[in-house]
């Protein structure tokens, strides 16, 4: 199959998440606007940035007046969950040049992640052919997020008020798409729990601290989680070798 078809697939693979990415686009560029932000300023933040959650959260620091050190390490916590992503990919794509592993790296976002991991785990996708799926789909989301940027900035100057349509309810709609079907362990359920539960109690620190704690201690409770499930699983595995 040529490189073009495979991109083909990861593009089809995506539509759905670019579809409810959309909005989310021209919340972005709205917002920027009505915030004050060069529309240049924007532009650039999601060409080279490309990070939706990460830049709505610095964008809100920067509205608030917020010190840089937390703009930095809040959206540093953030986007924390990309080193998880990478260290799950890195075995498929280990033996690809540095160039490509590089670009892959720059466009590993949720949404490609959840269109196209789960495609190795079927068999979809192989080492010779998965990446050039990733990159039609990571090429798919970066054109729309930088085009609904644009027109977020454009229709936010044109139409007042946009930024109070409540778009921002496709951010987290997509977010409960991509999160939903791994909740199928207690340990997914409690991290869950924990990061939600913390962040609604946590809510009224400034700044947005709410959101570093409750991101942190999500992260802290999915590795007591893991460290917690591997001995038990492995002394299952112990009891049911003495039985047999």
């Amino acid at each position: 199959m040529s490189t073009f078809k495979e991109m083909r697939r990861g593009f089809v693979a995506s539509i759905p998440m670019i579809v409810g990415g959309i909005p989310f686009g021209l919340l972005f560029g709205s917002l920027a606007s009505s915030h004050g932000l060069s529309p240049w300023f924007a532009i650039a933040m999601s060409a080279i940035v490309f990070a939706g959650s990460a830049q709505f959260v610095a964008l809100g620091l920067i509205a608030l007046h917020a010190p840089i050190w937390v703009i930095v390490s809040t959206t540093f916590i953030v986007n924390l969950r990309h080193l998880l992503y990478a260290a799950d990919m890195v075995k498929f794509v280990r033996h690809l040049p540095l160039p490509i592993r590089f670009i892959m790296g720059f466009g590993l976002i949720d949404e490609t992640y959840a269109a196209v991991r789960p495609m190795y785990s079927v068999g979809a996708v192989n080492e010779a052919t998965g990446y050039k799926v990733y990159l039609g789909s990571f090429l798919s989301f970066y054109v729309m997020w930088n085009l609904t940027t644009l027109l977020g900035i454009l229709t936010g100057e044109l139409i007042p008020g946009m930024s109070d349509w409540g778009l921002e309810f496709a951010m987290v709609a997509t977010f409960i798409g991509i999160i939903t079907p791994y909740l199928k362990h207690k340990s997914f359920w409690l991290c869950l729990v924990c990061a939600g539960g913390s962040s609604i109690l946590l809510s009224g620190l400034p700044n947005n601290l709410g959101l570093l704690v409750s991101a942190l201690i999500g992260v802290l409770m999915g590795v007591v989680a893991d460290v917690m499930v591997k001995p038990a699983s492995q002394n299952d595995k112990g009891v049911q070798e003495v039985k047999s």
